[in-house]
């Protein structure tokens, strides 16, 4: 009979354990699959945890293995910021297992388990939110998206639901472990039954097989295509702030574009703050800037084209606001946007303002201000950026609907899939991944991506100032990418498509939400049968 013991076990070296497997399980390891038990070891902690001290310990032990082992590449943008996100993100991380642990007097073991998903899936609902210091990088449904093959059925659930898939499978492998652990449950609960982990393997394979046999998206027919030409100039990130280099960056990447471009091309789309300058472009005098007369001769010389291109921006405000600033020499305050623009030759503008800005690096919520001067030059306004509240989608003339995505706002599924509502047919992500180096980090960015794509059955297209840039379709497979550190551009005839009318864009994240009601409708319970007996 199979017996597992943990009495020669700490649950520090538990938690080290978890920790260790759910590292090892992320983009781009090829060892998903651990994700599956990478939480046991810590049920097992709670088990042996003679206190909830010692218990804490190991969890968030645990989350800062995962969160330095998966995201140690922000050191590079900021040092001090990065260890400040890894200990803050794992201290958030632990408020579920803290409540796990309150629970275990109080709930039937089944209501923990309960209490936990519910806990879990809260947190990383809040964290998809705009709180200040949102940052859902570790969403345990992201990590799939090496595999999107077996998460066709994002385009249902979100990412939501390959969480929840996730803590399912680990409690069921815990669960068995429990059924035939002697050291933990009296030996009247001892049952030598596999059945826990036969649903459990069933639980993992079904979802998968279904995906990939049923559920692959097909192509939706279009009664014409676009041709889209994306540009990767591959300027370093930490030149491209230096004064006196913008004509020459502009330079770049006005001749890529013309060795890509043809009289078929109808969008143009440069990367992430392409348009820089130290003190900002004033979005209401864009015609009269000298710097940007050859963007200007561009769109002229291909009037069918349009150009999405990120831009360094502000504008002036009559009445300050909380984003605004005053300017030195000026009685008016501004506004300052990393901001994206949509150009033609008709000399018009169309903005967007980055609305989910990366905690510390461009904002900071009011009660952590006192570390302004921790984080450093991020390629703007350290966190002093506006942004914008709404979701607006911005036309191309004469082509795409284009749902827009700077940075690291397509990593937020509920984010994107409101623009596809709204009517939006193709996301066009830019950014500049560049300040992490060559280092996990933007190619996890650029798998996060092909989520979106499942969700809303829509095509990316995505501009990254030095790679990877890439076009991927609605089934979430890359179909044509430039690799990291090279200077190069990538053209495509897309399908102009209707918007798409997924599950998930119609309905959000209902999956969240329906565990937080069920969690938060049992929670009730306890409490109103311990009032009728009082």
């Amino acid at each position: 009979m199979f017996v597992y013991t943990t009495k020669s076990y700490h649950p520090m070296l538990l938690g080290l354990l978890s920790g260790v497997l759910l590292w090892a399980a992320w983009p781009t390891s090829p060892l998903t699959p651990l994700v599956f038990i990478g939480f046991v070891p810590l049920f097992v902690a709670h088990e042996k945890s003679s206190s909830l001290r010692l218990f804490f310990a190991s969890c968030y032990s645990a989350m800062l293995i995962w969160n330095i082992g998966t995201t140690w590449w922000i050191w590079h943008a900021t040092a001090a910021g990065a260890v400040a996100a890894w200990l803050a993100n794992s201290l958030l991380m632990c408020i579920p297992w803290i409540l796990y642990w309150l629970s275990k007097k109080r709930w039937s073991r089944r209501g923990s388990y309960l209490l936990f998903c519910t806990a879990w899936m809260g947190f990383e609902y809040l964290h998809l939110q705009d709180w200040g210091l949102s940052w859902p990088w570790l969403t345990l449904g992201n990590v799939f998206s090496v595999h999107p093959e077996w998460v066709y059925w994002y385009s249902f659930t979100g990412t939501a639901g390959g969480t929840g898939w996730i803590l399912l499978i680990n409690l069921l492998f815990f669960h068995h472990l429990l059924r035939n652990n002697y050291s933990v449950l009296p030996r009247s609960y001892e049952s030598n039954s596999f059945k826990w982990i036969g649903l459990a393997a069933t639980l993992v394979i079904a979802p998968i097989l279904l995906s990939t046999q049923r559920l692959r998206p097909q192509p939706r027919m279009a009664a014409n295509s676009q041709e889209v030409v994306i540009v990767q100039p591959n300027i370093d990130p930490y030149q491209k702030i230096a004064e006196g280099t913008s004509a020459s960056q502009i330079e770049k990447l006005i001749a890529l574009s013309n060795a890509s471009l043809t009289d078929s091309s109808r969008l143009l789309i440069w990367p992430e703050t392409a348009l820089y300058s130290p003190y900002g472009y004033n979005e209401n005098s864009l015609n009269e800037n000298y710097d940007l007369a050859p963007v200007w001769q561009l769109t002229e010389r291909y009037p069918s084209l349009t150009l999405f291109t990120g831009i360094e921006s502000y504008r002036w405000v009559d009445t300050p606001t909380r984003f605004s600033k005053p300017s030195a020499g000026a009685q008016q305050e501004f506004e300052a946007y990393n901001a994206a623009v949509v150009l033609s030759h008709q000399r018009t503008a169309q903005f967007y303002h980055k609305s989910m800005l990366v905690p510390g690096v461009e904002t900071l919520p009011w009660f952590l201000r006192f570390m302004d001067s921790w984080f450093e030059k991020f390629g703007g306004v350290t966190a002093g950026y506006a942004k914008q509240d709404h979701r607006a989608v911005l036309p191309a003339p004469k082509s795409f609907l284009i749902a827009p995505a700077i940075c690291y706002e397509s990593i937020y599924g509920d984010f994107m899939r409101r623009y596809v509502k709204q009517g939006a047919n193709l996301i066009v992500i830019v950014t500049n991944d560049g300040w992490w180096k060559k280092t996990p980090g933007h190619r996890q960015h650029l798998h996060y991506a092909r989520l979106r794509a499942i969700e809303t059955g829509t095509w990316v297209a995505r501009s990254a100032n030095t790679g990877i840039s890439a076009f991927i379709d609605p089934a979430g497979t890359i179909v044509e990418q430039r690799d990291y550190d090279q200077t190069a551009t990538l053209r495509k005839s897309l399908p102009l498509l209707s918007a798409s009318t997924t599950i998930y864009v119609r309905w959000g994240d209902w999956v969240s939400k329906t565990i937080l009601a069920v969690g938060g409708l049992f929670s009730v319970f306890p409490l109103l049968r311990r009032k009728r007996v009082s």
